[in-house]
């Protein structure tokens, strides 16, 4: 499996949101839905190899993760409004401890940043860090397909966040000169991992 991990600031963390305001009501969810989109949708298809964790930090309790699996997913077409549907749905369930499951691929509990690469690490996943100071990840030698990457979303990464992820990334990647959206940067993502893998 591949897995995304991205880092929502201002993203509500509860399902009382309008799927017709996903930037405003809901704390820049839409950046979040078209993230989900990315990492998950073909051309008529979907990647089943692929786990997006949501690290929800918005009020009024931060401090959830939603997982979405390509796998298991059901009920997901390609526009932010679908997928901001099935993050509403997550967050109308008590996240605790253990993952709970909304809907079929999708899944909420109650965990941050550090707990979530923590278990990563402890699974002896790898895990890499895309910032645009990092290195290029075309000239990345030992670069694992099956590896875990982390992103910021409209706001970067705190200092805090960046301190974490610094002791438990095994590597510091970027994918071009140039800045890009989280969406996009995980399409390229996509792109190299499919290059290395045929």
């Amino acid at each position: 499996m591949k897995d995304f991990v991205i880092i929502g600031h201002k993203a509500l963390t509860t399902g009382d949101f309008s799927l017709n305001d996903l930037p405003g009501s809901a704390g820049r969810m839409d950046i979040l839905c078209r993230c989900v989109n990315s990492a998950l949708f073909l051309s008529h298809g979907m990647r089943r190899d692929v786990n997006v964790h949501l690290v929800l930090l918005g009020e009024p309790c931060p401090g959830k993760v939603i997982r979405f699996n390509g796998e298991k997913l059901k009920y997901l077409n390609p526009d932010e409004r679908s997928s901001g549907s099935l993050i509403k749905k997550a967050l109308e369930k008590d996240a605790i401890e253990y993952e709970t499951q909304s809907t079929p691929g999708v899944w909420i509990r109650r965990a941050g940043l550090e707990k979530l690469l923590t278990e990563f690490k402890d699974a002896g996943r790898d895990i890499y860090y895309l910032k645009e100071d990092g290195e290029d990840i075309r000239e990345y030698a030992d670069f694992n397909t099956d590896a875990v990457f982390v992103l910021g979303d409209h706001m970067g990464v705190t200092e805090e966040e960046e301190g974490i992820i610094g002791k438990i990334a095994k590597q510091t990647l970027n994918i071009g000169p140039v800045s890009l959206h989280s969406d996009h940067c995980m399409i390229i993502i996509h792109n190299e991992l499919d290059r290395k893998e045929a």
